[in-house]
């Protein structure tokens, strides 16, 4: 993920202070030091790091901080909840016409990727609102932009208005709303052209059409890997066109993810949602509190959940919360179970969500390889129906089998068989109730029941409850 380095540079610099009973003002000052540098290190606007730095120094040297019980605890609190505001304070959504469509228009340079985050927010709002947006194809410029919009409308089954590259994206555009009051579709996603870099020319255009559509919302798709450079788009943007929100894509990447955190600040406009992958399912809302949490290393156990709920079929969970407690949990379930994990994204990722997580040693190492997933799927498919529903069957000429049908050793089909009984016996275990399993107190600090995994929990959901109740 974008923030790896500057979670590790952060933890690193705070760690130091949970060391200590008594947290002196010479002690927060070095920490601030760090901060500064990771900060920076991370590609953080200036400004905004002096602001940053200066509000938590504030805050962390104030005598009912420095003699509290856990004055280190107070601190990490403060970075947090200044990181918080920093990003945003609250997470804001999609503002929508009172009457329909909502019309969306997405702008940016060239190559930011506003294509694929159109056909991805026309899948969000499909699955959260059973939405039926139209897409306008208004990019008349870039070769092939026209086809890769239409590809992504026929994956899902969302209609793509366009009049070919000899039109004015102006016009393609008022045809495009025309139909969409006609058909009565709630939403218009109007993908526009970009540049390489900003000229008169391109935010003519771009001006012409806010103008003809009056979109509810402007949204600037911004790439996370151009750095510092795309706080100083964004701003240009803003001044000329007046952005309502902000999308920062390829935040999967290798990058320092300091635009993220310099954005909010320096536009005013909110960000309101983030691309972590290439799939059309790789799109978050963006939750100010939440990446706060994950960039210091607490992890997110809401969006984990979240994630769950939007992959995991209930009546299937149900029916598998069950075999568990009856121990009949098979070779089906197992694959199963692998394909929905899968569908959530990486594992490693999924893991530092977990409170806790991110500190363990050599959690930075573990990654998950899809080739050895396939593998023991293709151990799976070669045994006989009989033997994925009933393990015990798998006797050692059996075993020798489905080595030789799956292109396996016999060594690795027995890891694997073991792996599932192991895995088969622990979640028997999760389903009686028993969370305190071996390993689990590492991860947690002292367990589910521990008090890190309550403390980051109970934290999440209260906000969680706040923010509904203001809503409301």
């Amino acid at each position: 993920m974008a923030f790896e380095s500057l979670t590790e540079r952060l933890q690193q610099a705070m760690s130091k202070l949970r060391r200590k009973g008594k947290v002196s003002e010479a002690d927060v000052k070095e920490m601030m030091r760090e901060i500064r540098l990771a900060l920076l290190e991370a590609d953080v606007n200036l400004q905004v790091v002096k602001e940053f730095t200066k509000n938590v120094r504030e805050r962390a040297v104030g005598v009912e901080v420095l003699e509290s019980l856990s004055p280190a605890q107070q601190i990490v609190k403060i970075v947090d909840e200044e990181l918080t505001k920093t990003l945003g304070s609250e997470t804001v959504g999609i503002e929508k016409s009172p009457k329909i469509p909502t019309i969306i228009m997405m702008a940016g340079l060239q190559g930011a990727g506003k294509t694929t985050f159109a056909g991805k927010l026309a899948n969000h709002l499909i699955k959260t609102e059973n939405a039926r947006p139209l897409m306008i194809a208004g990019d008349v410029y870039r070769p092939a932009a026209i086809d890769q919009l239409k590809v992504l409308g026929q994956q899902l089954d969302v209609p793509v208005f366009d009049m070919g590259t000899d039109v004015s994206p102006v016009e393609i555009v008022r045809q495009g709303l025309a139909l969409a009051w006609e058909k009565k579709n709630d939403y218009v996603l109007i993908d526009t052209a970009g540049r390489l870099h900003i000229d008169e020319n391109l935010m003519e255009e771009l001006k012409q059409i806010k103008d003809l559509a009056q979109p509810n919302e402007i949204l600037l798709v911004v790439d996370a890997m151009t750095g510092q450079d795309a706080v100083n788009v964004a701003e240009s943007f803003n001044q000329q066109l007046g952005i309502t929100g902000v999308v920062i894509t390829k935040l999967d990447g290798d990058t320092r993810g300091g635009a993220a955190l310099s954005i909010r600040q320096v536009t005013g406009a909110p960000i309101k949602f983030t691309g972590t992958g290439e799939k059309l399912t790789d799109l978050e809302v963006f939750h100010p509190d939440r990446m706060s949490s994950r960039i210091l290393g607490m992890g997110d156990m809401l969006t984990l959940i979240e994630k769950a709920q939007q992959d995991y079929d209930e009546k299937k969970a149900e029916e598998l919360a069950q075999k568990m407690k009856e121990n009949s949990f098979d070779f089906n379930d197992f694959v199963e179970q692998i394909d929905q994990v899968m569908g959530m994204g990486p594992i490693e990722d999924l893991l530092k969500m977990i409170p806790g997580m991110s500190q363990m040693p050599g959690i930075e190492n573990v990654k998950v390889d899809p080739k050895q997933i396939a593998r023991q799927k293709a151990m799976v498919y070669s045994m006989t129906p009989a033997e994925r529903e009933n393990p015990d069957l798998l006797n050692p000429s059996r075993r020798r089998r489905i080595a030789a049908g799956s292109g396996n050793s016999v060594v690795e089909v027995n890891r694997m068989i073991k792996q599932f009984k192991e895995s088969r016996k622990m979640m028997q275990q999760m389903s009686k109730g028993n969370m305190n399993i071996p390993g689990m107190d590492q991860m947690f600090g002292g367990g589910v029941k521990g008090k890190l995994g309550k403390m980051a929990m109970n934290r999440m959901v209260k906000k969680q409850k706040k923010k509904k109740k203001k809503r409301k």
